[in-house]
């Protein structure tokens, strides 16, 4: 048995050994609405530990493990590097208090805490896997002026497992403290557990983490207060794949018997793939597949707009590569080879490729349409820039290469320009990304715009460029007095608050609407540039009164041309490059909130 599946049993031998119930993973598409997708292997637990689920009648224990499927997309555009992945297994064990004896030889019928899952973690890890001790380093929670060091930890380290001081490191809050996920609830410090290539390494801390340790005590308060919760518990997350790599000492995850297989087949139909999109088709075809067996299916929302996104991705590098073999059929094959007999949904043979096969039949439609607009950009003498080719692949697919390849002119520093606005792209849907294992945080939060997901944030960007449309049909409709008294943006609906004196007409509401959708429709450009507040003022920018700018300030203008601008706005901006993106617009409400203030409620449809 190689260690691909050997692993997995090991983990739930021992910890059901401990008196733990074996937990099948959940689907990667979650109970909890407050998230898109199964980040982490707590995740099906939240509610044991908030006391709202009860783990002893549903489990027979207060201590449960599982291997969990888990998806995240904080780093999809990184994909294709020797560090990256979307879909991976988390290996974890939990305990949902109250805690009894932390001794940890006691099987009872309770939770326990930071002695039971420091020793266990240890155990595991040397006895069971057999990792060098030697080559092992700690963090633990060096405390703040909030929550105070974590000096139970250290002991349990020091005197108990016997770890040396040396190899003990006190970790910041960003890295030694989880939760809560929002402005209250559970959290509390942690303590991460390293492996380095050698003793010398070890000794400055310089390893990969494996294992994190989550000691659930505090409760943060809405006023920022913390205070100790009557039933602590356990959360710890492992990373299947990270953990094989240390085990079969290679170098990076793609290298491990999670992968070889399948890079293997791909490297056999394509042999001169590059190692970047090698690693793209393996992790995208395996993702993808473990999206669909969970009854995920392609769309431009939520989930689905995440395998819509792998799926092109897979298409792109076909066409890139001249593949001509069906080559994610052929890795599909491999992963139900190697999955099938752990997880029994990816065998879903005929509706995992019948959902492929109708993809790629839209995809080559897109890439039609995207070819079709190069077409018309050739027959202008237009000269095509990398801004407006990452565009043409964000809207219809369109891979920089077939660009390239059709276009008649492009401007000298295109390849530079394409790059910079895919690293605008990647700074965005990074922003505030997860963290830690159990985390879920904001992606986007600037106070106006507030979002989580990849899906949310790209949907709260198109709403906050309509609001743009919006502010320049109002002052059509009701004269240039109209200015913008507040905003708030978030991926179901947008709220625009203006200065006006009387409820608007039927009519009235009927002609904005009109007005912001024919602005849609003629697929204006989003032009950005950055210039002295009195100058942007003076060339006729409008600015939010409430607002206080900086000396230097962005200014978004929307129009056919920069010659030809219908909106101007000092603004932070982020926005879409072509009123085309953001679908159809449509207002649901017009009430007063207050005496010469009327706000507008609308939505976005695709």
């Amino acid at each position: 048995m190689n260690h691909f599946v050997k692993l997995r049993e090991q983990f739930r031998k021992f910890f059901e050994e401990k008196g733990h119930a074996i937990v099948k993973s959940s689907s990667l598409v979650p109970d909890d609405r407050s998230v898109l997708i199964t980040t982490a292997g707590m995740q099906q637990f939240k509610r044991y530990y908030t006391g709202e689920l009860n783990p002893q009648s549903d489990f027979g224990s207060r201590r449960t493990v599982s291997v969990q499927k888990c998806f995240r997309t904080s780093d999809i555009e990184e994909v294709g590097d020797d560090t990256h992945l979307t879909f991976f297994e988390m290996l974890g064990n939990f305990s949902f208090g109250p805690v009894g004896s932390d001794d940890p030889q006691d099987k009872g019928e309770t939770g326990y805490f930071k002695h039971a899952a420091i020793v266990w973690g240890w155990e595991f890890l040397t006895t069971v896997v057999g990792i060098d001790a030697n080559r092992m380093y700690v963090t633990v929670f060096e405390g703040d002026k909030d929550t105070p060091k974590d000096s139970e930890s250290y002991v349990v380290w020091e005197k108990i497992v016997g770890m040396p001081k040396e190899r003990i490191f006190w970790g910041k809050r960003e890295d030694n403290f989880w939760g809560p996920t929002g402005n209250e609830g559970p959290c509390g410090p942690t303590t991460e557990i390293y492996v380095a290539p050698s003793k010398k390494e070890a000794l400055k801390g310089q390893g990969v983490e494996v294992w994190n340790i989550v000691f659930n005590q505090f409760y943060k308060k809405s006023d920022g207060s913390y205070e100790l919760m009557d039933k602590a518990g356990i959360d710890t997350g492992m990373g299947y794949e990270r953990l094989l790599a240390v085990i079969e000492g290679v170098r990076t995850v793609y290298e491990t018997s999670a992968f070889m297989p399948l890079i293997a087949v791909i490297r056999e139909t394509v042999p001169d793939i590059t190692q970047k999109d090698l690693y793209t088709l393996a992790d995208h075809i395996r993702a993808a597949s473990f999206l669909i067996a969970d009854g995920i299916e392609p769309s431009n929302k939520e989930a689905g707009y995440i395998l819509r996104r792998l799926l092109r991705k897979i298409m792109a590098v076909r066409i890139n590569n001249d593949i001509h073999p069906d080559i994610f059929a052929i890795g599909y094959e491999t992963v139900k080879q190697m999955f099938a007999n752990i997880y029994p949904e990816i065998a879903r043979h005929e509706k995992i490729l019948s959902v492929w096969r109708q993809e790629q039949e839209k995809f080559e439609t897109s890439i039609a349409k995207g070819l079709r607009e190069v077409e018309r950009l050739n027959e202008s003498s237009a000269v095509l820039s990398g801004v407006v080719a990452f565009d043409l692949y964000q809207s219809h697919g369109l891979p920089k290469e077939l660009v390239l390849e059709f276009a008649k002119k492009v401007t000298p520093d295109f390849e530079k320009e394409f790059s910079e606005e895919e690293k605008k792209h990647q700074d965005v849907s990074r922003a505030g990304a997860e963290k830690k294992f159990g985390g879920h945080g904001l992606l986007l939060d600037t106070g106006e715009l507030k979002a989580g997901t990849e899906v949310e944030i790209d949907k709260v960007i198109r709403m906050h460029t309509a609001t743009h449309l919006l502010h320049k049909a109002l002052r059509m409709v009701l004269g240039e007095q109209v200015h913008q008294m507040g905003s708030d943006i978030n991926p179901e609906r947008l709220r625009f608050d203006f200065n006006f004196e009387r409820k608007l007409t039927a009519e009235e509401i009927g002609a904005i609407e009109a007005i912001v959708n024919d602005y849609i429709e003629k697929d204006l450009t989003v032009f950005c540039e950055e210039m002295e507040k009195d100058k942007a003022l003076a060339s006729g920018a409008v600015s939010f009164f409430k607002e206080k700018y900086p000396d230097i300030v962005k200014v978004y203008s929307i129009g056919s041309s920069q010659d030809d601008i219908i909106s101007k706005e000092l603004c932070g901006g982020p926005h879409v490059q072509q009123t085309s993106r953001i679908g159809v617009f449509h207002i649901i409400r017009e009430e007063s909130v207050g005496k010469g203030v009327r706000r507008i409620r609308a939505v976005i449809n695709d």
